[in-house]
């Protein structure tokens, strides 16, 4: 028998807030065998608590055997056939009374880069999981082989790829930025070094004292390197850089702006560090002043602050993994986002003071120009240049299946008075009785689509508890509604009561924070425009609607009609019967009129790795039914 109880009281009897991941268990049967993915999950992704002798929907069962389950749990933890590694401290495990039923509170702390993955059983590829918004996920061998690579000692950037040396450089970069070094520092020592002596000092290159073998590193090649080089397969091959500026109020213009990889430009990190840093700071309407070398003549605490959050996603960035770095610019916020998994936890990012980097190499070279921190406070330091304009303060998000990263800096008003108005005006009277925090939650829930405890932490300096109480109080009240109780808890704001609330303030800031990137949409959900029909790539081609396949044959009608084509031509051929939907090589083959072996060596497989397309299935490339579609604008 249960006792019925409501979330908020269940944890206010467990003292806990909304702060984090939380999962609810049954344990009428002693501990569950579902506790233990759990448990892996939570530990690699952001930790979390876990309760025992609760039901999925909140009600309390209560635990038959209390102690014995507790003594269980130890047992199980510390036994490295069944478990790879217990994260747990004394305190992290108690014992609650709930309606005079019994339940077991677990903290589970997120593991450290040297400790993930944590998983069950004695294989790490079969054993580790994490957790997104459905709950646990079996990791992919990729996702694993990069934890594992994250618990080196050994920096990212550090590793020399055999048979590259100085000549596969752009010489003009490494110029510029020894220009760059004796303006910020004119008598510093390294200055005197040559080109090799120079990137030795700075990382760019190494002698490994084990084997003796010499040469540029990887920070070298993609600080200085040429495309060509950095892009090659012995290299970085899955390396891509992306600035996308989409200021215009017109939303047919798809870009204003676009720096990418081209051929107009050597697309190595420096430059694109140059370029992108001026189109970011440009128009930052405060006072600012460049000297003749780009660097810290006049410069605003806010023009640090962009500096930080771009050098944090080239330093921070796994170049292994999807997607590259893409910077977009928007009229109302910067949107920076990076592959690869997060060091520390978001927690520890904001309280700041510990310093972990991906790539050491890139961290030393950007640092010696006046670029970045060491010392584990820059997200401080971009705080800090948003509140001293009084806008909303940045958001990190970190998303899986693929690994990536997005800092979020919006150019919006911490109180906008249109915004406190329109509250105003929808809520009447009981709005101007609101105290400071339930006014900024409101705000919150209006100006993002949705406010949490976590949010809310990140603006203000009050206790999640009391926090918990300001958002229970406002969902009791109907000035919000709250959304996936337990479990990463959201309020919002109800549906309907804002004027017009769907085609302004939602609108614009729900394409600030959709759950996915938009580089990354699901592939499930993707379909012709205008079509009713939904793509499957299992198909073959006569069994897709005639109308379908008839267009798509149009579409492609140049290269039925000619066994001849430039590589331009038939890249963008690829590229129009692949948006919108997935094909696999085959079907594309059959359109086409080629080869499928050829088709994949000399076109679909560069287009991967370019970032044009991407693939159904990313963690299994070799599957026989994978298929493509062309990465979203």
């Amino acid at each position: 028998m249960t006792n019925q109880i409501d979330i908020p009281e269940l944890l206010e009897s467990v003292h806990l807030t909304e702060a984090g991941d939380m999962e609810f268990k049954s344990a009428r049967g002693g501990l569950p065998g579902s506790l233990w993915p759990t448990y892996s999950a939570m530990s690699n992704t952001q930790g979390g608590h876990i309760l025992l002798g609760v039901e999925a929907d909140g009600s309390v069962s209560g635990l038959p055997e209390p102690s014995r389950t507790k003594q269980d749990l130890w047992n199980t933890l510390n036994n490295r056939g069944k478990v790879s590694l217990n994260l747990l401290a004394e305190d992290d495990v108690r014992l609650e009374l709930v309606k005079e039923k019994s339940v077991l509170v677990i903290h589970v702390p997120r593991a450290t880069r040297y400790q993930r993955p944590v998983f069950i059983g004695q294989n790490p590829l079969t054993g580790a999981y994490r957790r997104n918004f459905e709950g646990d996920y079996h990791c992919s061998e990729e996702e694993v082989g990069r934890m594992l690579s994250d618990r080196s000692e050994e920096p990212a950037d550090s590793r020399i790829p055999e048979g590259f040396g100085l000549e596969d450089l752009d010489s003009s970069s490494l110029q510029q930025y020894r220009q760059r070094l004796s303006s910020r520092a004119p008598t510093h020592p390294w200055l005197s070094e040559d080109e090799r002596g120079l990137l030795a000092k700075l990382g760019g290159w190494r002698r490994d004292r084990q084997t003796g073998r010499e040469g540029v590193t990887i920070a070298g090649l993609l600080m200085f390197g040429k495309i060509e080089t950095i892009q090659s397969p012995e290299a970085v091959p899955q390396f891509m850089v992306d600035y996308r500026e989409r200021i215009s109020p017109d939303p047919q213009v798809r870009w204003t702006d676009r720096l990418t990889i081209d051929g107009t430009w050597q697309a190595n990190l420096f430059q694109f560090y140059l370029k992108v840093f001026q189109r970011l700071s440009s128009d930052v309407k405060m006072p600012f002043q460049l000297n003749a070398d780009l660097f810290r003549m006049g410069e605003t605490i806010v023009h640090e602050a962009i500096r930080e959050a771009l050098v944090n996603a080239l330093i921070h960035a796994d170049y292994r993994g999807q997607g590259g770095v893409v910077i977009e610019k928007y009229r109302d916020r910067l949107e920076l986002s990076n592959p690869g998994s997060l060091l520390l936890s978001i927690e520890q990012l904001f309280r700041g003071g510990v310093s972990e980097c991906r790539n050491k190499g890139l961290q030393q070279m950007f640092l010696m120009i006046g670029a970045g921190e060491k010392a584990g406070s820059g997200i401080d330091k971009i705080r800090q240049g948003w509140l001293s304009q009084h806008w909303r303060l940045p958001r990190i998000q970190e998303r899986f299946q693929p690994d990536r990263v997005k800092i979020i800096l919006p150019f919006i008003s911490m109180m906008p008075e249109e915004t406190l108005q329109l509250l105003r005006t929808s809520f009447g009277s009981p709005f101007d009785h609101l105290g400071k925090v339930e006014v900024q939650a409101l705000v919150t829930a209006a100006l993002e689509g949705e406010v949490s405890n976590a949010r809310l932490r990140e603006i203000t300096e009050e206790h999640p508890s009391d926090l918990t109480r300001v958002l229970q109080k406002m969902a009791r009240e109907g000035f919000l509604r709250q959304f996936s109780q337990g479990r990463w808890s959201t309020y919002r704001i109800p549906e309907g009561r804002l004027p017009g609330q769907k085609d302004s303030i939602h609108k614009r800031i729900d394409s600030i924070h959709n759950e996915l990137d938009s580089i990354h949409k699901s592939e499930d959900s993707m379909h012709k425009p205008g079509s009713s029909f939904q793509w499957d790539s299992s198909l073959r081609l006569d069994e897709m609607p005639p109308d379908q396949l008839e267009a798509l044959k149009k579409q492609a009608q140049l290269a039925r009609e000619h066994s001849r084509l430039k590589p331009s031509d038939m890249r963008q051929m690829i590229e129009t019967l692949c948006a919108g939907r997935y094909l696999t090589v085959v079907q594309l083959a059959e359109l086409l009129k080629r080869d499928p072996v050829a088709l994949r060596s000399r076109f679909l497989k560069s287009m991967v790795r370019s970032g044009v397309l991407q693939l159904r299935y990313p963690d299994r490339p070799n599957r026989p039914d994978q298929a493509y579609t062309k990465v979203a604008p």
